[in-house]
C-alpha cells in the first residue's frame, strides 16, 4: 500500500514508517501537522492515512478533523487513526464515514505487537473497520438507549465485531459456536432493523450505528 503518515512526534513518526517500509508498503509522505497532511494527501494519492488526532499548531484534534475532512472529499480513502487517547466526538464522526471505505481508530498504548499492527492496518485498506476495544467501550458508554436493545451477550459480540473480528474469531473469544455467534449477530441485525443488503456491509453498519456519538 502506498501510505501517508501524519504524526507530529518525529521518532514516532519515523518509527511508524519504517516499519510499514519493513512489511514492504510504500511510505509516500510523512508530515508533521494536519495542514501538510491534508497537502501530501491531494499530492500522492494514498491507499491509505495514518494519523494522530493531536498536531500543531492547537494539539487539540487536528489530525482528527483533517481525517474527517478528508473522508468528506474522499469517501473511498481508508483511514486509520493512532493516537494516545479516545476524541469520542469527532471519533464518533469519522467512524460514521466508514461505509465506503476501511476506517480504524488504535491507541498506541495499547499496540503491543508489530505485526499485528500491521494487519490491522492492512484490514483497514482491504476495506474493513477496525477499533480499539477501549474506544469502542467509551464509545458504547455514550449511548444507552439504544444499547438497551441489546442483550449482554449481543453487546459483547458487537464490540468485537468493532474490532473488526470473524465470526470464528469471535466464537473463540467467548467461546461459544460459530452457529451460537451467527445467531447472536443475526439478532442485533434485526433489533438494528438493518434490511439485507450484503452480510459484510450490515456488519459494518451495525458497528457504526452504536458507535455515533
Amino acid at each position: 500500500m502506498r501510505v501517508v503518515i501524519a504524526e507530529d512526534g518525529i521518532l514516532v513518526r519515523e518509527g511508524v514508517a519504517g516499519l510499514l517500509r519493513r512489511f514492504g508498503h510504500d511510505v509516500v509522505a510523512a508530515v508533521g501537522d494536519a495542514q501538510a497532511l491534508l497537502r501530501a494527501v491531494a499530492e500522492h494519492r494514498p491507499d491509505i492515512v495514518v494519523t494522530d488526532v493531536r498536531m500543531p499548531p492547537g494539539f487539540s484534534d487536528e489530525g482528527l478533523r483533517a481525517a474527517i475532512a478528508l473522508r468528506a472529499t474522499d469517501p473511498a480513502l481508508p483511514v486509520v487513526v493512532l493516537s494516545q487517547f479516545v476524541a469520542p466526538t469527532y471519533a464518533a464522526e469519522l467512524l460514521d464515514s466508514g461505509k465506503e471505505a476501511g476506517i480504524g481508530y488504535l491507541l498506541k498504548d495499547r499496540v503491543g505487537d508489530v505485526t499485528e499492527f500491521v494487519g490491522a492496518l492492512e484490514a483497514v485498506g482491504r476495506g474493513r473497520t477496525v477499533v480499539d476495544p477501549e474506544v469502542v467501550r467509551q464509545l458504547l458508554g455514550r449511548r444507552k438507549d439504544p444499547l438497551s436493545l441489546l442483550t449482554a451477550r449481543e453487546r459483547e459480540v458487537l464490540a468485537l465485531m468493532a474490532e473488526g473480528r470473524s465470526n470464528t474469531a469471535i466464537a473463540r473469544s467467548l467461546v461459544v459456536s460459530e452457529a451460537a455467534v451467527a445467531k447472536h449477530i443475526g439478532s442485533v441485525l434485526t433489533k438494528l432493523d438493518l434490511p439485507p443488503d450484503g452480510e459484510d456491509h450490515r456488519r459494518v453498519r451495525a458497528v457504526l450505528a452504536y458507535l455515533r456519538g
